[in-house]
């Protein structure tokens, strides 16, 4: 569901153990209901959930954005969510439809600082027409001109990301617009029962949000003046083919500010104007006949109580099965479009394979994690273990076999034991290199590429040092610096630094590991009385032609050690 809605409790530091029902909890979610069986993912738990309510097929699983501004990493977690628990219906085999609804009529309540085009490129809000959204405040997202004059709409703009993120993913969701679901028609049932159950729907409300009075209607407006949302309805009228409201548009709350209303008296259809959010999320329930929703920690308090009270209480429906997940954060700080702390699909993806980015979200989804570009070598690093695990290359323990055998199949398109994964630190030293030949040529030399490795196999190994550049250069770290290697940098180094590299070479030539060679890098100066400082320099300027650059040693124990050691002894 929508996560900007004016009353959503998006500040509440939700209890998740008891946000849900009972009966409902997905925590534990090792630990299956009613038995002793273990599940080692915990997608499978909820499954037997859904499964448990026998619903009707195809099965709807749903999940839900307000696309007020730029669709980051943060948002694709509902998407991913629903993705396991649908593909584990799928192997079960249920027919699983996964929608994924755009509140597209959601009135825009405050001009964002950030934005983005199609590509993914961050733009702040003075590179665009910001007084044209500013003209705008309190009209629904699809009624306002796309700011950057590509699509039909503001709202559609910020939906098609979504739609091209879950493409990269390759998981595939129906995009549901609301804005369609009204003007459609499709919500009109579901709207008028609301209206002619007003005293119920009042009754629910009040529970959940201060004034509700006697002369509240569930229902906003579209004004045919101003185009902006109304939330003053001063009559109903659902007498014959076509019910209507009479309306008056009044100043809206946005926050900290009030949106102006015009003043302006009409009368509107139900096509014409959208439910209020509490009662909108069950009406998609029963519209699109959902049967399992997973939503964000900030919703467990507020949205899903009411949001269950209105489904049963006002709709006379049963609600879908839920689950709460634990939002992560970028870089330790929660995802902020107005602060610049977000990062896209497209743009991790330029970093990370799709079934890397895919794992990170195959984990435990109540444990709050931390996505990190700084450290996203980790994050590879584990997908790596989960895969050789699988294929039975390496160690685990009973735990992490059960979870690799259960998760992997799902996050690549085929499993393939003759594939080959760089160590992501090592395909960023390759980055180094301009010439895609001398890559895959050190990479063999170092024993990452078998001499009967097929090609496919081969080409996606080499691929992994593009994204490692890219991640390089993203951070600006160790390995953001071009090595030098057609040519020994121009250089002027005294008796003592030549003789000092002569040595070195002598024993990076004998086979050490990279940390006996940074501490011989340190034994080298001191023996021949060169300044430390100096003779790492001296490192970096025959090999980047610069002053500094990574950790030496475990760099150069990187490298092929023919290269190197022609290097140190000035030959090539």
């Amino acid at each position: 569901m929508s996560a900007d809605d004016p009353d959503s409790d998006s500040g509440a530091d939700a209890d998740l153990e008891t946000a849900v029902p009972d009966e409902y909890s997905p925590y534990t979610l090792q630990q299956a209901d009613g038995d002793d069986a273990r599940h080692a993912f915990w997608a499978d738990v909820v499954a037997d959930r859904v499964e448990a309510q026998e619903p009707d097929e195809p099965i709807v699983i749903k999940g839900g954005i307000s696309p007020s501004g730029v669709p980051h990493l943060g948002n694709v977690n509902e998407i991913m969510r629903g993705f396991y628990v649908a593909e584990v219906l799928r192997e079960r085999g249920y027919e699983v439809r996964q929608v994924f609804t755009a509140d597209d009529r959601d009135p825009l309540r405050k001009l964002p600082r950030t934005l983005c085009d199609l590509e993914g490129n961050l733009v702040d809000l003075g590179e665009v027409d910001a007084g044209a959204l500013g003209r705008n405040l309190g009209s629904p997202y699809t009624d306002i001109p796309d700011p950057f004059g590509c699509c039909d709409s503001y709202g559609d703009h910020f939906s098609t990301i979504i739609q091209d993120s879950a493409d990269a993913l390759d998981v595939p969701i129906d995009l549901v617009s609301n804005t369609e679901l009204y003007e459609n028609g499709d919500l009109e049932d579901v709207t008028r029962f609301v209206l002619e159950h007003q005293d119920r729907a009042r009754d629910v409300l009040s529970k959940y949000q201060d004034k509700v009075d006697e002369a509240y209607v569930p229902f906003n407006p579209i004004c045919e003046e101003c185009g902006k949302i109304t939330e003053t309805v001063t009559s109903v009228d659902l007498e014959g083919d076509t019910p209507t409201v009479e309306y008056e548009c009044t100043d809206m709350d946005a926050g900290d500010q009030t949106i102006d209303g015009c003043g302006h008296e009409g009368t509107a259809t139900l096509r014409e104007g959208k439910l209020p959010w509490r009662f909108e999320w069950p009406a998609q329930w029963q519209e699109l006949g959902v049967d399992f929703e997973p939503f964000g920690k900030d919703h467990a308090e507020g949205s899903w109580p009411s949001g269950q009270d209105v489904a049963r209480n006002v709709l006379e429906i049963e609600p879908p099965v839920p689950m709460v997940y634990e939002w992560f954060t970028l870089e330790g700080e929660p995802f902020s479009s107005s602060e610049g702390n977000v990062i896209l699909v497209s743009d991790v993806l330029e970093l990370l394979e799709p079934e890397v980015l895919r794992y990170f979200f195959a984990k435990d989804p109540t444990k709050a994690r931390d996505f990190s570009i700084e450290r996203l070598d980790q994050l590879v690093d584990e997908f790596d273990r989960l895969e050789a695990i699988y294929f039975d290359e390496i160690e685990a323990d009973e735990d992490e076999r059960a979870f690799a055998e259960r998760v992997y199949p799902l996050l690549v398109d085929e499993p393939r034991e003759e594939r080959i994964r760089l160590p992501y630190t090592f395909a960023a030293v390759l980055g180094m290199f301009d010439d895609p030949d001398l890559r895959e040529e050190v990479a063999r030399k170092e024993g990452h590429i078998p001499d009967d490795a097929p090609e496919w196999a081969v080409e996606g190994a080499l691929a992994r040092v593009e994204r490692a550049r890219n991640w390089a250069r993203r951070t600006g770290n160790e390995f953001d610096y071009e090595l030098k290697r057609s040519e020994i940098p121009d250089h002027d180094f005294d008796a003592d630094t030549e003789e000092a590299l002569e040595e070195l070479a002598d024993f990076i030539e004998a086979g050490h590991d990279p940390e006996e060679i940074q501490g011989e890098i340190y034994e080298t100066a001191k023996r021949h009385d060169v300044d430390i400082g100096d003779f790492f320099g001296a490192g970096y300027r025959l090999f980047f032609d610069e002053d500094q650059g990574p950790k030496l040693g475990p760099f150069l124990a990187k490298l092929d050690r023919e290269f190197v050691v022609a290097r140190l002894r000035r030959e090539r």
